[in-house]
């Protein structure tokens, strides 16, 4: 799996976000997705609090559904570490 990395300038639960690193997962069972669309849909949590589904290894891992754009509504995956500027995608797809 290939990762790829953009810059960005967003606040996601207060923490100032730079950087939005995302995993290429989605494509081999979501060509329909993009990584324009996923940074669309990332740009949508910019000032926005989120509560944290799973925290492991220094890593806080956030699940938001029905993210409207367009027509459309999608599901994020994505995490967070501790004390970076940073977002991981992990996936997303349409609902």
């Amino acid at each position: 799996m290939t990762r790829r990395s953009y810059s960005i300038d967003i606040v996601v639960n207060g923490r100032r976000i730079e950087e939005v690193i995302i995993d290429s997962h989605y494509e081999k069972k979501h060509p329909d997705i993009n990584d324009t669309t996923i940074l669309r849909l990332v740009e949508e949590l910019d000032g926005k609090e989120f509560a944290c589904e799973i925290f492991k290894d220094g890593f806080q891992f956030f699940m938001l559904d029905r993210i409207p754009l367009g027509k459309k509504y999608y599901r994020l995956i994505w995490c967070m570490q501790d004390g970076q500027v940073y977002i991981g995608v992990i996936n997303a797809f349409r609902r």
